[in-house]
């Protein structure tokens, strides 16, 4: 069975469209290929920052914190053992 038309296929890319032929090195294979995906598809085009980085700047903040509260090599720790 073939899978044209058949079957639904998802493809993502951080990349624009107009940057592949540039990506790949060859203009009209990248012309072709996309040809090919984008016939009878549906495109949709997000913009903003992605999810993966809703609390980026919460945990980077936390990890500045920690890097500067951590002592030097040289000096004792003054952390206090868990209970």
């Amino acid at each position: 069975m073939r899978r044209y038309e058949n079957r639904s296929t998802i493809m993502t890319s951080n990349r624009p469209l107009e940057e592949w032929g540039k990506l790949l090195g060859d203009v009209p294979t990248a012309g072709a290929i996309l040809d090919r995906f984008l016939h009878h598809a549906q495109t949709i085009a997000i913009t903003g920052r992605g999810y993966r980085f809703k609390d980026h700047a919460a945990i980077a903040g936390k990890e500045d914190k920690n890097k500067r509260t951590k002592p030097k090599s040289n000096e004792p720790s003054t952390a206090e053992p868990a209970s």
